[in-house]
C-alpha cells in the first residue's frame, strides 16, 4: 500500500521532480506551492508524512509547521530549505521538524530520511511512563509534572522520550542525534545541548534530573529535590 505524503514546495520544477521521484518510490503524493493552502490542507486531512519547504509564499514553512504541530504533534515532518547554517537548523528543529534537509540534495537521501521517519513513527511505544512526578504519554505526545502539563517544544518532547526510554542508562549525544534524524554530528550535538538545557529547567520541579556524564552523555534518573546536578 502506498504511503500518503504531503509535499509543499514553491519551486514548480523541483516540486514536479519530487512528486515523480517519490511516486516511483511508492508514495502517494499530494502537492501544493502555497503556505496558507498547505496549512489548511494539513489541518483537515490525514497524511503519514510531510515534506515542507521553508520558503513558501503567503505563509512561510516554519509558520505552517508551528501551526500544524499544535494540532498534530506526532505527524512526521521533514523540512527543506536553502538555508544551511546552524541557527537555521536549530530554528527548524525548534519549530517542530522531525528532520531537516538542505538544498541541493539527492532524491535517494530524501527517500531514505522519509523511510527512517516512518519507521520511528510506527515503532514509538504507546504506553504512559512515569518517573518521580514526571509522567509521559507517548501516544498523546504530552508530558506532565505533578499533574500540570509541561510546555515542551516538539524537539524537547522527542529528547525527553529518548531519555525516558533509557532511564538509569547513559544516552550519548550521538544516539540522540541518530533518533532525531540528523546526519550532521556537529550541528546535531550543538542543538541537543540546547534542548537538554531547556529540559533541565522545565523538569526541575518533577523530582527527576538529567545528569551530564562527562565524556559519555546524559542520564535521566529520579533524584531527591536537594540533589545537585552534575554539570559538564
Amino acid at each position: 500500500m502506498s504511503t500518503k505524503l504531503f509535499l509543499a514546495e514553491d519551486d514548480l520544477i523541483l516540486a514536479d521532480a519530487l512528486k515523480t521521484s517519490l511516486s516511483q518510490a511508492d508514495f502517494q503524493v499530494d502537492c501544493v506551492n502555497d503556505g496558507a493552502l498547505a496549512l489548511q490542507i494539513l489541518l483537515h486531512n490525514d497524511y503519514e508524512v510531510v515534506v515542507l519547504d521553508v520558503g513558501l509564499p503567503n505563509m512561510d514553512g516554519l509558520q505552517v509547521l508551528k501551526n500544524v504541530r499544535q494540532h498534530k504533534p506526532s505527524l512526521p515532518i521533514l523540512i527543506l530549505t536553502a538555508l544551511d547554517g546552524l541557527e537555521d537548523r536549530v530554528a527548524g528543529l525548534d519549530a517542530g521538524a522531525d528532520d531537516y534537509l538542505a538544498k541541493p540534495f539527492e532524491f535517494t537521501e530524501l527517500e531514505a530520511r522519509l523511510r527512517a521517519l516512518l519507521r520511528r513513527s510506527k515503532i514509538l511505544p504507546q504506553s504512559v511512563q512515569q518517573l518521580g512526578n514526571l509522567r509521559l504519554d507517548r501516544a498523546g505526545q504530552r508530558a506532565w509534572c505533578n499533574d500540570t502539563p509541561l510546555d515542551l517544544s516538539a524537539r524537547e518532547l522527542t529528547v525527553l522520550e529518548i531519555l525516558m526510554s533509557n532511564i538509569d542508562r547513559v544516552v550519548t549525544k550521538e544516539q540522540i542525534v541518530g533518533e532525531l534524524g540528523s546526519e550532521n554530528a556537529e550541528v546535531g550535538l550543538n542543538a541537543i545541548e540546547v534542548y537538554v538545557h531547556r529540559l533541565r529547567k522545565k523538569l526541575d520541579p518533577c523530582g527527576v534530573v538529567i545528569r551530564t556524564i562527562r565524556g559519555l552523555g546524559y542520564l535521566l534518573e529520579k533524584q531527591p529535590a536537594q540533589a545537585q546536578d552534575v554539570e559538564g
